[in-house]
């Protein structure tokens, strides 16, 4: 399943999140720290959708609420519960 998600909160604007057979097949994101998001993305590939919520919901990015990684961890968490 291939879905976008635009982040609140963060320097990010917009993720594409890819998902087969319960884990990550891709993940891009347009704006946020290049280095870093392109980093995440091939950390999580092939990882299991539960595992990546799991290790990055809750991340906080300075004195923010939230992060990049909380934000695509909330992506990952609706895309569950809409499949359900």
């Amino acid at each position: 399943m291939k879905f976008t998600y635009r982040p609140r909160g963060v320097c990010s604007q917009l993720m594409e999140i890819e998902t087969e057979d319960g884990k990550v097949k891709s993940f891009s994101v347009m704006g946020g720290c290049d280095g870093n998001l392109k980093g995440i993305a091939k950390l999580i590939e092939g990882m299991e959708v539960e595992e990546v919520i799991r290790r990055l919901e809750g991340v906080r990015c300075g004195r923010k609420a939230t992060s990049c990684p909380d934000q695509l961890a909330k992506a990952l968490r609706l895309s569950l519960e809409q499949t359900e």
